[in-house]
């Protein structure tokens, strides 16, 4: 009878030990990288202020006594900034585009993807004004301004193979956006790839645009979304699908056409002029609810292994990186459920060929 109490009464201190120990172990702060960019002394985060408007992410995790610490990662250099802050432990979480986590990982699993953003992300082509090109073809052995290891450079890579050519029919000028910019309109380089700056370019009279993923297939536009270390996942699935549940809700909202205008006027206009941000939206193939899904589906998948394997083959990385290990479909499959929007979303198809036409 003595030894059932002292059986029982070890057992109670058991789970309280562990209940303990639990409540201990929950974090007090999650610290999330985002790009960043100084604006009249201020630091602008992308898209933060619609995460916790319209997500509701900082107050979901107040209510369990967490706060969120913002890591600015300079537009210049996001990719090895939060690379480099995730190699520190530096960082939880980090959104950010598709290509630097895959380089991260070819040393070790280090990070996955909690909560795609979708095939949201466009690539554009420009030369001079006054240049004579008007397909990729046309700057064969030219100087072309391209941030090596930033997401876009594989669909460079991809458009070059298109038409038969790869990186080394270019003289690639290995600068950040800013600089390439800057590089166009001096004409140091004889063409700059990058994103929706190439519209600055245009308005300032000394850019014009000869091709854009606008009209090639979804797997050449970029993706990414919130990344997630693994340790911090595996240790805190509770508070990982809270943040994910905030991510998936927001992709929600914005992805209603009701709320294009608010999502432009408000939020994705923080850094470039609105007048930009329509014009990088418009006239596109993928239709505006759709380049915000987070579905992990085959076309996501297969852009995946087509970006590992450019890594791979154009020596960014040495090792192989498993796509398993770096999507991890669980945390937005609940928050589909969670939030009651299952059949919101269409998952696509990957697509039979990787073509990319060389006009704009």
């Amino acid at each position: 009878m003595v030894k059932k109490i002292f059986l029982g009464v070890f057992a109670l201190i058991g789970v309280l030990a562990a209940n303990a120990y639990s409540a201990e172990e929950q974090p007090k702060v999650v610290r999330i990288g985002a790009v960043s960019y100084n604006i009249a002394g201020k630091t602008t985060y992308m898209g933060v202020d619609a995460l916790n408007a319209q997500g509701g992410l900082e107050e979901a995790l107040a209510k369990k006594g967490i706060k969120v610490e913002w890591v600015p990662a300079s537009g210049a250099a996001v990719g090895p900034i939060i690379n480099e802050a995730f190699v520190n432990k530096a960082i939880d979480f980090a959104a950010y585009g598709d290509l630097p986590p895959i380089i991260l990982n070819s040393a070790q699993p280090t990070v996955q993807l909690v909560a795609p953003w979708g095939s949201n992300g466009n690539s554009y082509l420009v030369v001079p004004k006054n240049s004579t090109a008007k397909t990729i073809l046309d700057l064969k052995g030219k100087r072309v301004a391209l941030h090596r290891g930033r997401p876009w450079e594989a669909t460079f890579a991809s458009l070059a193979e298109a038409n038969g050519l790869t990186l080394k029919d270019f003289k690639i000028v290995n600068v950040n956006p800013q600089v390439g910019s800057a590089a166009l309109a001096s004409g140091t380089v004889d063409a700059f790839f990058s994103l929706n700056d190439a519209y600055n370019l245009e308005d300032r009279g000394v850019g014009k645009i000869i091709w854009s993923t606008k009209t090639a297939l979804t797997d050449q536009k970029l993706r990414g979304g919130l990344w997630a270390n693994n340790e911090f996942v595996q240790k805190y699935p509770e508070i990982t699908q809270v943040i994910v549940n905030a991510y998936v809700k927001t992709s929600y909202w914005t992805a209603q056409d009701k709320n294009r205008d608010q999502y432009i006027r408000d939020y994705a206009s923080k850094v470039q002029p609105e007048s930009v941000i329509r014009r990088d939206y418009e006239a596109d193939e993928v239709s505006w609810k759709n380049r915000w899904s987070p579905l992990y589906d085959d076309a996501m998948v297969e852009h995946y292994k087509h970006t590992i394997a450019y890594a791979k083959s154009s020596g960014l990385i040495r090792n192989d990186v498993d796509v398993q290990k770096l999507l991890n479909p669980r945390f937005v499959n609940q928050a589909l459920k969670d939030l009651n929007i299952e059949n919101f979303w269409a998952a696509s198809k990957a697509p039979d060929a990787k073509v990319a036409t060389a006009q704009k």
